[in-house]
């Protein structure tokens, strides 16, 4: 919606990309995405023997490793690697989830994949409450990799 676009300083295209469900995936998955003329991202899924995906959005979950930049940015792991998250000031959080070592879920768009992964913020939440969250993130990616995707 516009007050939503306006409040994240988002352009058209990039509304228009928030009306698509967001891609599950993990910061080394995304480290192995290549640009294609035009500015959109193609997810490699090689290693499942389906074509490569178009992304724009994805959902990502991470330990939160450092605020920087007066709480604009920040650095998150997952269990593959750590990834950028820019604009968080910008997004709604629910709770206050941007202490380090809280496990939050990151809804953004993706900006750049190397050296390492970079997205503007969408949403953010905290999952800190739930040790179940962390533990089945990486079999909830995979499922979705192997099985929804592969169309």
């Amino acid at each position: 919606d516009k007050a939503a676009a306006l409040f994240l300083n988002l352009s058209h295209s990039q509304v228009c990309v928030l009306q698509s469900p967001p891609v599950k995936v993990l910061a080394a998955q995304l480290k192995r995405c290549r640009q294609v003329p035009g500015g959109s991202w193609l997810l490699d899924r090689e290693e499942y023997g389906c074509p490569a995906l178009p992304v724009s959005l994805v959902w990502m979950q991470g330990k939160v490793l450092a605020v920087e930049q007066n709480g604009s940015t920040v650095r998150l792991l997952d269990e593959s690697g750590s990834f950028v998250v820019s604009g968080v000031e910008r997004v709604p959080k629910g709770k206050p989830c941007l202490s380090l070592g809280n496990y939050v879920m990151v809804m953004g768009l993706v900006q750049g994949c190397m050296p390492e992964p970079v997205l503007q913020a969408v949403k953010m939440t905290d999952l800190s409450g739930n040790p179940l969250h962390r533990t089945m993130w990486e079999l909830e990616v995979e499922d979705l990799q192997r099985s929804l995707l592969c169309e």
